[in-house]
């Protein structure tokens, strides 16, 4: 493909530069006639002056035209492998400054595509992983049933619906974090007060956090009422609690703020785990992200930031190994 484009594209520039050195020979030798003697030496001399310039023309029209073209050769080759699967490949960006413009934005096309390709094929490892696991429990138990190693009572089948249960939630979370992440989550806003949404939250979890010998305090500064989805919100908050509370040990504090400030509203779960080591908090609202003590699918901080997002908020974690870890989202007051 890009030797027809550069033969094409040679064609053109030949017969461009015949036609515009025509006319500028036509050109300047009616000049020279115009001004040299009738003799046939003045013939000669109009000739000389003639040639240098058509040489210089074609010289520097041929440097134009190699400075033009091999980019976009280049950006040709490019665009085959790209279409070949080859997601990795690049660019140099080189000649005018419109064509280093198309190639810079041609690298970031490839590069987003390949950290798109990256992203579903770990995707699909990190789901297949997830399912396999209810699935073979299930499958287990149900071929134990029939083979009457088990009798098929309440005590035997009850694994099995909770495994079902697992399944069920992990397919709902793919499904809410697939539409979040495509812009088509519908958000059903209202006028909620979130601070009486946040103190229903965290008492929503009281009983948990008392099982678990965990303080859970909650500090609610004069925040106003927000255009939210109060359903979703409350997704957010009980998905930040819940992972505080499972990481906090015995005797340790969850604490839970709410206040405004410069025209936001900002809620943060702060508590004293064990944190987060640096290399990992990067990436801990990626999908199936969780450490080797996790029990879940490793969805809930990817659904959380997706929801905040949709809300057109902004998400982030910071913490201290050995100190915990503070989960903080900020809201617009207004849309």
């Amino acid at each position: 493909m890009r030797g027809t484009f550069m033969r094409r594209f040679g064609a053109m520039f030949i017969a461009a530069f015949l036609f515009f050195g025509f006319v500028i020979a036509a050109f300047i030798t009616i000049l020279v006639n115009i001004f040299s003697s009738a003799t046939t030496g003045g013939g000669i001399a109009a000739f000389i002056p003639l040639t240098i310039v058509v040489l210089l023309l074609f010289g520097t029209a041929a440097r134009g035209f190699r400075r033009f073209a091999a980019p976009l050769g280049d950006l040709i080759d490019a665009a085959e492998s790209v279409e070949a699967g080859n997601y990795g490949v690049r660019v140099r960006a080189r000649g005018p400054r419109e064509l280093r413009s198309l190639a810079s934005a041609f690298n970031s096309m490839s590069g987003r595509l390949e950290s798109s390709e990256r992203e579903r094929r770990r995707l699909l490892a990190d789901v297949t992983h997830e399912l396999r696991t209810p699935l073979t429990v299930m499958q287990g138990n149900l071929e134990a049933l029939l083979d009457g190693v088990y009798p098929a009572d309440a005590e035997h089948v009850q694994p099995i619906l909770e495994e079902t249960r697992v399944l069920s939630r992990l397919v709902d979370d793919l499904r809410t974090l697939s539409v979040a992440e495509a812009g088509a989550l519908t958000l059903h806003r209202e006028s909620t007060d979130i601070g009486r949404l946040v103190v229903d939250t965290v008492a929503s979890f009281r009983a948990q956090a008392d099982r678990a010998g965990v303080s859970l305090t909650t500090a609610v500064d004069g925040i106003p009422s927000l255009d939210v989805d109060p359903l979703r919100l409350r997704e957010v908050l009980s998905n930040l609690l819940s992972n505080a509370l499972r990481y906090t040990p015995s005797g340790g504090r969850v604490d839970v703020a709410a206040s405004a400030l410069q025209g936001r509203v900002a809620i943060s779960v702060h508590d004293t785990g064990p944190g987060i080591a640096p290399d990992d908090l990067p990436h801990v609202f990626e999908r199936f992200y969780k450490s080797e003590e996790s029990r879940g699918a490793g969805l809930g901080l990817a659904i959380a930031k997706s929801l905040v997002v949709a809300h057109g908020g902004e998400i982030e974690a910071t913490s201290t190994l050995g100190q915990g870890t503070e989960m903080r989202f900020t809201l617009p007051l207004t849309r």
